[in-house]
């Protein structure tokens, strides 16, 4: 980091994605040198990527990657925590392949706020008046980005300047972290072709497709980094389960009530989008125990083009099956057991306060 940039602290957060910006910023800048000899198309799909990266995010992700290195002793400041920002940084590229690719499989229109990939390069086609179907080259295209974002992260990783035997180290989690990911993506759409809405599919599509690369694993990658001992490293990823998980139910709560403002999507997507989150398969099990009628709407909008007040109205039935608190009763009780957790690890002189400071802030009501 930057001397001036302060490791620790209320302050942390804010120069850790200072310094995770301008790196990423840099490198993708380096990336022209590989794509501008195969001419203007690959520049543009560069400039795309960029712009995705660069252009939102809390960089939660890089944020516990550096949180895990500091709970493991790792230094603040000098070449190596330098080395370990830019590995933490490739996180953010592992997230825009998924984020790229779960619209594309989801069939989102927007993306914080915006056109999502996929739908913005397909408009780009029919304006252009180019041959063939718009939306097939937009999704064609917007999966090369979700791939060189993949590739590149991995370049990422190899350039970092972490040493060798850090970077031997960090391989295994890097490399489990990866496969998780598009595994829970796998399992996320079985589910819902075979139409499993129990609570317990939900949670295991939780686990791997957002809490193993949200939180578990990159707090593993900067322990791992730092020269953490086995132990540690098993602590900090079974703490980073519990916040990971939480993080996505808040996300699930968000995707339902959240104000487009800050979600960047539009109100009630994820009921659009027919998502089988926790809180719906909550809300189905509720139903199909105490009132039938319920579940038949729910059943029967899910997934649909819902006017707003057919949304407003999937909202009071969610929240009146009690599904909606029993949401915020297990992020709070997974909350709590992390907590719990990194309470124990501080005792045995692991250095948790970034991590304890993130937790509160993935797991808020304003998450």
């Amino acid at each position: 980091m930057h001397p001036d940039s302060p490791a620790s602290g209320p302050e942390a957060p804010a120069a850790v994605r200072l310094r995770i910006e301008e790196l990423l910023e840099t490198f993708l800048a380096s990336r022209r040198a590989l794509t501008t000899p195969l001419g203007p198309e690959y520049d543009r799909l560069a400039d795309m990527l960029a712009d995705f990266v660069l252009g939102g995010g809390k960089r939660l992700r890089p944020l516990f990657a550096w949180s895990g290195w500091l709970a493991a002793g790792g230094p603040a400041e000098g070449p190596q925590a330098e080395a370990m920002l830019r590995a933490a940084a490739a996180l953010e590229l592992v997230q825009a392949c998924a984020l790229i690719h779960d619209d594309i499989i989801d069939s989102s229109d927007t993306r914080r706020g915006r056109p999502t990939v996929h739908v913005a390069v397909g408009a780009q086609h029919s304006s252009a008046g180019w041959h063939g179907d718009s939306a097939h080259f937009g999704v064609s295209v917007a999966i090369l980005l979700g791939d060189l974002a993949l590739a590149w992260a991995d370049d990422l990783v190899r350039e970092s300047g972490l040493d060798a035997e850090a970077s031997a180290r960090i391989a295994p989690v890097w490399a489990a972290m990866r496969t998780e990911v598009l595994g829970g993506q796998l399992l996320d759409i079985h589910s819902e072709v075979r139409g499993d809405e129990t609570v317990t599919a939900a949670l295991t599509v939780n686990r791997y497709k957002t809490a193993a690369y949200t939180v578990e694993r990159p707090v593993q990658l900067g322990a791992a980094a730092a020269g953490a001992s086995p132990e540690l490293i098993d602590d900090l990823g079974a703490a980073g389960v519990d916040l990971g998980i939480a993080f996505q139910l808040r996300d699930d709560l968000l995707g339902v009530f959240g104000d487009p403002a800050v979600t960047g999507k539009p109100s009630g997507d994820d009921l659009r989008e027919g998502k089988r989150t926790v809180l719906l398969a909550e809300a189905l099990r509720r139903a199909d125990a105490q009132d039938h009628e319920s579940a038949a709407l729910i059943r029967s909008r899910i997934g649909t083009d819902l006017t707003a007040a057919q949304v407003a109205g999937l909202r009071s039935v969610l929240e009146s099956l009690g599904a909606v608190e029993a949401i915020e009763v297990r992020i709070a009780e997974l909350t709590e057991r992390a907590a719990t957790r990194l309470d124990a690890l501080a005792g045995r002189g692991a250095h948790v306060d970034l991590l304890r400071a993130l937790a509160d802030a993935a797991t808020s009501r304003e998450a």
